[in-house]
C-alpha cells in the first residue's frame, strides 16, 4: 500500500526538480538579457537628456532623478523582450543539446514544460503589472512634476560658467566667468541682445547680483562696466560706462504643470469617459496579459533542428513579437479613435496570437496524425 504513495512522492519530487532547473534558466537568462537591454535604452535617453541640460533646458542635478522615475516605464516593455527572449535562447538550447530529448523521453511533454514555464511566467506578468498599472504612471507624474519646475525657473537660475547661454525671451545671451554657489553672484558678465530697430546692446562688467522683490520680480544688477550699444556693420557706436545697471529678468509665463495622461493613476484613467485614457487603460492592462501570450508563443517557437544553429530560431521569434506588440499598438491608437470599441478592447489582438500559439504547439501532433493516416490508408 506504500508503493503508489513513494511514487507520487517521486513523481512530485521529479516535477519540482524539473520546475526549478527550468525557472532558473529562464530567469537567469532573462535577467541577463533584460540588463543589457536596460543599458541600451536608458543610455540612449541619458544622452538625450544630457544634451538638454548642456543646452540650459534642465539642471544637471535633475537627470538622475527623471532617469531613477523613468526607469519602470522602461522595464515595463524591457521584460517581456527579456523574458521571451529567455525562452527562446533557453529552450533552444535544449534542443540543440537534446536537453528536451531526454526530457521527452522521460515522460515530459512540451505542453507540460509549457505548463511549467507558466509559473516564471506569472511573477513576471505580475511584476510587468505592477509596473504599467502603478509604479509608471507614479514615475511618470513625478517626471512631469520635475520638468515643470525646471521650466518654471528663470534664465539666472540656469546660468553656468564659462558657457554662452540664451536668457530670457528677447534673445539675450550671457556669459560669465564665474557663479557663487548660491547663484546670485556673478564675476566676469558679459551681455549681448538684439532689438526690434536692428541694433544691438553689448556690456560687460566685473560683478552682477541677482535682486529679489516680491515673488516672481527679479533684476539683475551689473557692477562697475561698460554698455555699447549700435548697429552691427555700422560705425557709430554709443559707449557709457556704469557703476550699476539693473535688468530685469523674465520669469517664463503660462507653464503647465499638470499631469500628462501617461502619468495618470488607472483608477482615475478607469472613472474617465474619454477615448483616449480608456484606451490607455486597455494598453496597462494588455502589458502583463502580453507576458503570458509570449510565454505559450515561446516554447513552440524554441524548436531548433540540432544541425541548425543555436540562433537560428531567433529571427521568426523576434518578428512574431514585434507584429504583437505593434498590434497592441495599433489597437490602442484605433480604441483612441473610436474605431474600435472600448469593450472589445485589445483582446482580439490577444486571441489572435493566443490562437497562434496553440495551433503551433498542436501542430506536430496534428502532422504524426495526418501521416498516420496516409500510412493506414496505405496499407
Amino acid at each position: 500500500m506504500t508503493f503508489p504513495v513513494r511514487r507520487c512522492e517521486t513523481l512530485g519530487t521529479a516535477v519540482f526538480i524539473i520546475f526549478r532547473y527550468l525557472g532558473r534558466q529562464v530567469l537567469t537568462t532573462m535577467a541577463a538579457v533584460a540588463l543589457v537591454l536596460l543599458l541600451i535604452f536608458m543610455s540612449g535617453r541619458f544622452l538625450q537628456y544630457l544634451a538638454a541640460a548642456a543646452e540650459g533646458e534642465y539642471a544637471a542635478n535633475v537627470i538622475f532623478l527623471v532617469m531613477g522615475y523613468r526607469l519602470p516605464e522602461f522595464l515595463e516593455l524591457i521584460l517581456p523582450l527579456s523574458f521571451f527572449l529567455a525562452i527562446l535562447l533557453t529552450y533552444g538550447r535544449m534542443h540543440q543539446d537534446s536537453e528536451m530529448t531526454v526530457l521527452t523521453a522521460c515522460g515530459v511533454s512540451e505542453r507540460q514544460v509549457l505548463l511549467l514555464t507558466l509559473g516564471p511566467g506569472v511573477l513576471v506578468a505580475f511584476m510587468v503589472g505592477a509596473m504599467s498599472l502603478w509604479l509608471t504612471p507614479a514615475g511618470i507624474q513625478q517626471v512631469d512634476r520635475l520638468f515643470a519646475q525646471q521650466a518654471q525657473r528663470t534664465g539666472f537660475e540656469m546660468l553656468a560658467p564659462g558657457r554662452f547661454q540664451a536668457m530670457g525671451s528677447n534673445e539675450r545671451v550671457t556669459y560669465t566667468r564665474a557663479m557663487s554657489d548660491d547663484k546670485q553672484t556673478l564675476e566676469g558678465v558679459f551681455m549681448a541682445q538684439g532689438r526690434d530697430n536692428g541694433r544691438f546692446t553689448l556690456m560687460k562688467a566685473d560683478k552682477g547680483t541677482q535682486i529679489v522683490e516680491g515673488e516672481r520680480e527679479r533684476f539683475l544688477v551689473l557692477h562697475e562696466g561698460v554698455r555699447f550699444e549700435g548697429r552691427p556693420g555700422g560705425a557709430e557706436f554709443d559707449a557709457m560706462t556704469f557703476d550699476n545697471y539693473g535688468l530685469r529678468i523674465e520669469s517664463p509665463t503660462g507653464v503647465s504643470s499638470g499631469a500628462s495622461r501617461e502619468g495618470k493613476p488607472t483608477l482615475e484613467l478607469m472613472a474617465s469617459g474619454a477615448l483616449a485614457d480608456q484606451a490607455m487603460v486597455h494598453w496597462r492592462l494588455s502589458l502583463p496579459v502580453l507576458v503570458l501570450v509570449i510565454t505559450v508563443l515561446g516554447i513552440p517557437l524554441s524548436r531548433v533542428n540540432p544541425r541548425q544553429g543555436r540562433f537560428f530560431h531567433l529571427l521568426p521569434g523576434i518578428v512574431v513579437f514585434i507584429s504583437y506588440l505593434g498590434g497592441l499598438i495599433l489597437g490602442r491608437d484605433a480604441i483612441a479613435s473610436g474605431q474600435v470599441p472600448t469593450g472589445v478592447g485589445l483582446w482580439g489582438v490577444h486571441g489572435a496570437f493566443i490562437a497562434l500559439g496553440v495551433g503551433m504547439l498542436a501542430w506536430p501532433s496534428l502532422r504524426l496524425r495526418r501521416t498516420a493516416k496516409v500510412a493506414h490508408a496505405a496499407d
